[in-house]
This record gives C-alpha cells, sequence and structure tokens, in this order.
C-alpha cells in the first residue's frame, strides 16, 4: 500500500471543516480590514529564499524542498508565503505605483523539519502583507487583525510585543550584544557562536536553556532604542491600551534578518505546548528595496493554521439544506431531477438506492438536513411532493412543478 509522505497529511471530514471555518473566518475579518486576496505560486526560484529569509537562516539551510528541474533552473517549494508576495510585488511595479496595498493569501508551505504535533513538512499559512503605510497605525492594525481572528475562532492568547529599532538605534546594540556573548563564549551553544558571525541577534531566540539564562542579563535592545523609535513604540502600546489589547513586553523577541526594523510581535498559545507559538509578524521596512524593488514600508503576519486547528471552537451546527430520498426504484430518476434544479438555490443530499421512510429519516439526521423529502409511487401520481421541516417539525405538500 502507498501511504502519504512523512509530514504531508490528508485533511478529511472534521478537521476540513475546521480548516475551512478558520479560513472563511480569516478571509472575512482581513476583508473587513480592507485587504485583497493575491496568490503567488507554490515554486520559486531559490534565489528568491536565499535573498529574503537569509542563507544562514535553517530554513534555507536545512530545510526547503530544493531542486534544479528539467530546464536546469534552481528553484525550490515556498518555505513562506511574505516573499513571494513581495516578489509579486515588485514584479507588477506596484512598488513605483506609489499608493497604499493590502493584501492576505492561504495556502501551503514546505519545509523538510522533523515532523511533530503542529508542525509539519507540508502546512498551511494565512498570511496578510502590506505596503505603502510607514505609520505605527498599521502595525497596530495587523496586531487588532488577528486577536479578531482570534476571537472570533473561540481562541485564547497572550500578545508578545518588542521593538527592534531601526538603522540608527540598531549596530550600536548589535555591537554591545556581540561583546556580551563574546565574553560568555565559553557557555553558549554551537548554534550561538555560529549566529556571531551571521545573525548575532538570532543568539537571542536560542532554544537552549543553558543559553537562555544567560541572555536574561544580555542587553536589551528596548533600553537602546533612538527618539525616533522609542516614540513609535510608545505610540503603539497607547493604541493597543486604548483598544483594549492587552499585551506583554518580550525583550529576547526577535527578527534575525536587516531588513526588519521596529514592531515585532507574536501571539503564543499556553495550550499546545512547546511549540506555543500560533501568529507573529512585525515591520520590514527593507525588504522591498533588498529584493531590487523601490523602497517600500511594508508590515504583515502569518499564522501557521495546524497549530491552530485544536483550538478552534466550531459554531454549533445549524441544520441546513434539503435531503431528498426514493421509496422505490421507479422513483430514483425523479429525485435526481429535483435535486438537480433544487441545487441552484439550496444544498440537496440525495440517495440513489430506494429505501424504506426510517432508513431515509436516519440518513437525513446524519448529513443534518433542514428539510426532509421522499418521492415513491404516490407522490409520482399525484404529482406532488411533501416537505417535512425537521428543525420546526412542520410540514407542507406542493405540486413537484412548484418544488
Amino acid at each position: 500500500m502507498i501511504k502519504s509522505l512523512r509530514g504531508m497529511n490528508d485533511i478529511l471530514s472534521e478537521d476540513y471543516e475546521r480548516f475551512t471555518y478558520f479560513i472563511n473566518t480569516a478571509t472575512d475579518v482581513a476583508q473587513k480590514y480592507g485587504f485583497h486576496f493575491i496568490e503567488t505560486p507554490l515554486l520559486e526560484e531559490t534565489a528568491l529564499f536565499k535573498r529574503s529569509v537569509g542563507e544562514s537562516s535553517d530554513i534555507v539551510g536545512k530545510e526547503m524542498y530544493q531542486f534544479i528541474d528539467k530546464g536546469e533552473n534552481d528553484v525550490c517549494l515556498r518555505p513562506e508565503g511574505t516573499a513571494g508576495v513581495v516578489r509579486a510585488f515588485i514584479q507588477k511595479k506596484l512598488d513605483k505605483a506609489g499608493g497604499t496595498h493590502r493584501y492576505f493569501y492561504h495556502g501551503s508551505m514546505f519545509r523538510y523539519e522533523r515532523p511533530q504535533k503542529g508542525r509539519l513538512r507540508q502546512f498551511h499559512q494565512f498570511g496578510v502583507e502590506s505596503f505603502g503605510v510607514d505609520s505605527v497605525y498599521e502595525d497596530a492594525n495587523m496586531i487588532m487583525m488577528v486577536a479578531d481572528i482570534l476571537s472570533r475562532c473561540g481562541i485564547g492568547y497572550r500578545l508578545q510585543l518588542n521593538s527592534l529599532g531601526d538603522n540608527n538605534c540598531m549596530p550600536t546594540y548589535r555591537d554591545n550584544l556581540v561583546k556580551f556573548v563574546t565574553e560568555c563564549k565559553d557557555d553558549v551553544c554551537e548554534d550561538c557562536i555560529r549566529r556571531l558571525d551571521t545573525n548575532p541577534i538570532r543568539v537571542l531566540d536560542c532554544k537552549n536553556d543553558k543559553c537562555q539564562s544567560l541572555y536574561a542579563n544580555a542587553p536589551k535592545l528596548i533600553n537602546n532604542l533612538c527618539d525616533s523609535c522609542e516614540d513609535d513604540f510608545s505610540k503603539l502600546k497607547k493604541i493597543l491600551n486604548d483598544n483594549d489589547i492587552s499585551y506583554e513586553i518580550d525583550t529576547n523577541l526577535v527578527r534575525g534578518l536587516d531588513y526588519y526594523s521596529k514592531t515585532a510581535f507574536e501571539f503564543v498559545s499556553d495550550d499546545i505546548g512547546s511549540q506555543s507559538a500560533i501568529a507573529g509578524g512585525g515591520r520590514y521596512d527593507r525588504l522591498v528595496e533588498f529584493l531590487d524593488g523601490r523602497p517600500t514600508p511594508a508590515v504583515g503576519f502569518a499564522m501557521g493554521i495546524e497549530r491552530l486547528m485544536e483550538l478552534i471552537k466550531m459554531p454549533e451546527a445549524s441544520q441546513e439544506g434539503y435531503y431528498i430520498g426514493a421509496m422505490d426504484e421507479e422513483a430514483v430518476d425523479l429525485v435526481v431531477k429535483l435535486s438537480h434544479k433544487k441545487r441552484k438555490t439550496d444544498k440537496v443530499t440525495i440517495d440513489y438506492k430506494a429505501k424504506n421512510f426510517k432508513n431515509h429519516i436516519k440518513a437525513a439526521d446524519k448529513v443534518n438536513a433542514k428539510y426532509f423529502c421522499i418521492i415513491g409511487s404516490n407522490e409520482i401520481e399525484s404529482s406532488t411532493i411533501t416537505v417535512k421541516d425537521l428543525e420546526n417539525k412542520t410540514e407542507t405538500t406542493i405540486s413537484l412543478e412548484e418544488f
């Protein structure tokens, strides 16, 4: 028997209902915020992610599904969504058009890592990207959108917040951090030593407990912000306070690449174990320029859907649609004809096999139908059909022509 590849799961039945409920809910919220859908390819040039995600990152170094295609192109399955959206933004010359451009997307991402609960090799993200707005209000807008999506899905969360500064304050802080880590070099892990040369700020994100205990005493970026970044961060906190969005300051919350700046945020859950991050984002004002576009302020976020699945509280299922059944074989063709007509306006479930009344009722209950109709010789002879409302326990007899 051929089985699915490790870390690539099927989405069926109840999981599918949760999955589509989340997508529909998140889409509705994003559209209410004035964002528009964008679809980018699953397959992109590898260079796009090497430049945007960073060659020193674990994603590029260890986790990408990368290969040479039949045209000798170096390509890979997308490991995240932002880079493809930025590439499309530049390719369509929207960076030169000016104005504000707001997009949301959802789809599969691929990373070759050890599969575990909430983390698969093929996984799904819902993401949002905004271009052209150089304002902390847009950062707050993103955070409030995530909060609205999670609240609509009944998911509890804690919001963690930090500021990464900008080109005025980050370089000095980076030097101070490198000096601090270098002084305790013998006590930190090999990954942190490697990051000192490639991506020093990422040491703060190290998952090694010994390293984390050391970094509790490391310089804090939030204490080294320039006046402009300090003002923006204070304004962001005020906006969140004014809109009743609770948050915690996490001074070790970082994004390790140079084009990230100022706001960084994560939503975490205490209900899913060690993989607690359920959404994350921040400002990346230099990424468009980094990928050869015109300098454009930008901010966005992404949510891993698999991590949310068990947290989503589904609304109580309501009865909907029609169930139409045949009492005998000669009625089956008429059932098919009536259902085809009715599906222009309503959901209809039918059964191609003739059954007795009791078995049809069981089938209607199983699909949670609101209306129940059966057709037999009597209905064919009288050219009428009785429609039972299973929710309100009423019934109406109408002509087959009117049905």
